[in-house]
């Protein structure tokens, strides 16, 4: 079904102006409204297929007017703009029932694939019901969660979408990765926040000791069972219970959590009651549990009742734009437990940081910041606290971090133009380009003796436009 009428809700003329020229060109009609309670009116007297919103408007926000849109036109499908990616507005946003959002700016391929999916969105029975309820003020979930890089972003949309569902939960990711957090703030923005949210590590406990922990036990029913004791299933009741590590749960305990998602109740160890329990289930592991469901080592049927729908949470090492603000939150924590004078880092302590590979993830890095705010009495840190890192040497870097080609020009850039946004507009792309193909050209020169046509061959350029780059960088010629 395709869209025929848009309405665009900004208070900036020129976005008004950029977006109508744009979707007029596609065929679309588009309405527009300066302010949120001209976008109302034009709500309640047209028939929208789709209203693009901005989150701030003088009158009423983009998110108010969200709110009166799925009381009076529930069908009407959102997409929110906002100039802050922070995941508390994702997560409002998703929240709310927006079917989607985008951050200022952008270009406008990203409306073009938003109007595609909204398209066949409109063509599949059965659309998720959009969400309704705002986010609790007892749970900021951006002071928990920190991240801007598109897969955190997704992640936040993921969160605000099933948050107030009771669906099954798996998180999916590297050891240090925060998934406890995700699915505490998968619960803090639930319909059972002020329930219990109570965790397990299935890794931690002794395999004797797991069914007593989960299920709970009946006075006598083993050695030392000398009180009947609750299990985590009755604790977490009305509220949300997370199985961390479920990959290491043994087979016929697994078989005993597929009858709790099926039954909701439990029997405790020596006992002969069933005892109902409305629980959600929020699991997570650091394995890939499809291989281990092919290895015989775990349940098929328990995989695909706790993948209903699955988070994937990916390594630092591949959201390394995370990284400063990640270190500086840290950083403030640390410094207010610690009761500590706030502490800042230098540029190349930041680039030292960027460039690391963080195979323990975000807690490695958590830990690293702590260790160095301890140990450092200097008000700010540089690479030098962070030896564990690297080896700081005159100008040159060594380490355990990524030693590639790419990531020491990416470390050397980063510490060379922390204060871009100062420097004038102009020649950075060719200066940059400059300084790097100067000692590569001089290079490979060297090593092929001054032979300009073997120079040339290795380079991969024609013998002419090596001599013509040759001068233009002026770049001295040698004999041996």
């Amino acid at each position: 079904m395709s869209l025929t009428r848009i309405l665009v809700a900004d208070d900036e003329e020129s976005m008004r102006w950029v977006l109508s020229k744009a979707l007029k060109r596609k065929g679309f009609i588009v309405d527009l409204a300066h302010d949120g309670r001209q976008a109302l009116s034009l709500i309640q007297e047209n028939n929208y297929d789709l209203a693009i919103l901005d989150i701030k408007m003088p009158g009423i926000t983009g998110l108010d007017l969200l709110d009166r849109v799925r009381e009076l036109k529930s069908e009407l499908l959102v997409v929110i703009m906002t100039a802050e990616a922070s995941m508390k507005n994702a997560v409002e946003a998703m929240k709310r029932g927006a079917y989607d959002y985008i951050t200022k700016p952008f270009d406008l391929d990203v409306i073009d694939a938003i109007i595609e999916k909204v398209e066949r969105a409109r063509d599949i029975a059965g659309q998720v019901t959009m969400l309704k309820h705002e986010l609790k003020d007892r749970y900021q979930v951006e002071k928990n969660i920190i991240g801007n890089s598109p897969a955190m972003r997704e992640i936040y949309k993921t969160i605000g979408k099933v948050a107030v569902s009771d669906v099954t939960i798996l998180i999916q990711g590297e050891s240090g990765t925060g998934k406890e957090l995700v699915a505490r703030a998968i619960h803090f923005n639930s319909g059972r926040l002020g329930k219990p949210f109570v965790a397990i590590n299935c890794a931690a406990i002794p395999r004797d000791l797991l069914e007593s922990e989960l299920f709970g036990s009946e006075k006598g029913a083993y050695t030392g069972a000398t009180d009947r004791k609750q299990g985590k299933f009755e604790q977490a009741h009305q509220g949300t219970i997370f199985l961390d590590e479920i990959g290491d749960m043994p087979l016929d305990l697994q078989a005993k959590i597929l009858r709790v998602l099926q039954e909701q109740e439990v029997t405790r160890i020596g006992g002969t009651q069933n005892i109902p329990v409305d629980v959600r289930i929020v699991a997570a592991t650091n394995q890939e549990l499809m291989e281990k469901v092919r290895q015989k080592e775990f349940r098929e049927d328990l995989y695909y009742r706790l993948n209903v729908v699955p988070i994937n949470l990916v390594p630092l090492r591949e959201r390394k734009d995370d990284v400063p603000d990640l270190a500086h939150y840290f950083l403030d924590r640390t410094c207010t437990e610690l009761g500590i004078p706030p502490k800042r880092f230098s540029d190349d302590a930041l680039a030292v940081m960027t460039a690391h590979s963080w195979p323990g993830n975000v807690r490695e890095l958590e830990n690293t910041i702590k260790r160095a705010v301890i140990l450092s009495s200097d008000p700010m840190l540089t690479a030098a606290d962070f030896q564990g890192l690297v080896q700081v040497v005159g100008d040159k870097v060594a380490g355990t971090q990524d030693t590639s080609l790419e990531a020491l020009v990416d470390m050397k850039l980063r510490t060379c133009f922390t204060g871009i946004e100062k420097l004038d507009k102009g020649d950075i792309h060719a200066m940059v380009l400059e300084q790097v193909e100067r000692p590569l050209l001089r290079f490979i020169l060297e090593k092929t003796r001054w032979n300009q046509v073997k120079a040339a061959d290795i380079l991969g350029i024609n013998r002419n436009t090596l001599r013509k780059k040759i001068h233009e960088l002026g770049i001295e010629l040698k004999r041996d």
